[in-house]
């Protein structure tokens, strides 16, 4: 599995020391951009990765903003994402084993990198638990469809 990696200015630094991580454990991912703290629009950044994993191109993004908020928000305006914004490793597993969000999301500004990289840790090993929850997911999916 190839993993997606995005973010704006303001979750730059935050996502290099994810890179370091993934680099060190021999993690596949595809950094999709900003190169450098130099302003961006954050939706801009956002959409390019929520598309790449919509499409298929990759099995799980993670996009990281300011606060997260942003890319959050931006990234679940694309059909078949489901973005989870995380700052804690609890609701990281539980993204992924009662939602299975596809998207991470955090703040580079708010959070401590061995947080972060223990959310990214926690969130990757995680998997969907299906059965009660894979109903709930379909009901998403099913409005999602709807509109």
């Amino acid at each position: 599995m190839t993993i997606a990696i995005a973010s704006d200015h303001g979750g730059y630094k935050l996502k290099n020391e994810i890179i370091s991580y993934f680099d060190k454990n021999k993690i596949s991912y595809k950094d999709l951009g900003c190169f450098s703290e130099e302003p961006v629009d954050y939706p801009d950044i956002a959409i390019k990765c929520a598309e790449a994993v919509a499409g298929g191109e990759f099995e799980k993004g993670i996009i990281i903003c300011g606060t997260g908020i942003g890319v959050s928000i931006t990234a679940n305006k694309v059909k078949g994402i489901r973005a989870a914004l995380c700052h804690d490793t609890f609701s990281a597993r539980m993204s992924r084993e009662h939602n299975n969000a596809n998207v991470l999301t955090m703040g580079g500004r708010v959070i401590e990198i061995f947080l972060a990289i223990d959310i990214v840790k926690e969130w990757l090993a995680a998997e969907f638990a299906g059965d009660r929850h894979q109903r709930r997911v379909e009901k998403i999916m099913e409005y999602e469809n709807s509109k």
